[in-house]
């Protein structure tokens, strides 16, 4: 009889889960892992190409050994944050963020300072290279969008009702965003 009611109680306790939304929460967890994982792949792809851009800018132009030394500083900071997918906080996506950041902002200068130098402008590699960054930055605003729509759907399923009750029993927790960035509350100033 106690074995009986035992089997009983485990069948509805697992039913009372299924019910509570713990398989939707761990389905939804790992859509936000793997969402973060292509992220990782987008800024990783954009890591590769730096090398080949800092070589071409430099063996092109007499170039502003400053301006490359910022990108090929940032880019270090930027590989070497790393965020362990299982502890998504906005904390750790913050730093992530501000160290990719640095780099976005010192490949935007090294862009821009390129545009004094007509023999890099006409450099197939350069070209190319600034052609595949390009669409680096498009990939990585999407992958971004895309992490942020599955954290939407994850932390509000874990905060609803009756679902929050168990994501509390299995320590489930909010997941942090991408937010923009701080100058992005600036317009640029254009001047003709």
């Amino acid at each position: 009889m106690k074995k009986l009611f035992t089997a009983i109680l485990v069948v509805v306790a697992a039913m009372s889960l299924s019910s509570c939304s713990y398989n939707s929460m761990v389905q939804m967890d790992e859509n936000v892992k793997g969402k973060w994982g292509a992220v990782q792949a987008q800024y990783q792809r954009r890591s590769d190409l730096i090398p080949n851009l800092v070589a071409t800018v430099k063996g092109a132009a007499n170039f502003e050994k400053s301006t490359l030394t910022d990108v090929i500083n940032a880019r270090a900071k930027a590989t070497s944050v790393q965020v362990d997918p299982t502890k998504l906080t906005p904390e750790s996506i913050k730093a992530f963020q501000a160290a990719q950041g640095q780099l976005s902002t010192a490949l935007g200068k090294l862009m821009v300072v390129t545009e004094n130098y007509p023999q890099l402008k006409s450099n197939e590699n350069f070209l190319g290279l600034q052609a595949q960054i390009e669409g680096t930055e498009n990939r990585i605003t999407v992958a971004r969008k895309d992490f942020n729509d599955a954290v939407q759907e994850y932390n509000t399923k874990i905060r609803s009702f009756p679902a929050n009750i168990t994501a509390k029993m299995f320590s489930f927790t909010e997941k942090g965003y991408f937010q923009a960035e701080a100058s992005a509350a600036t317009a640029p100033k254009v001047q003709f």
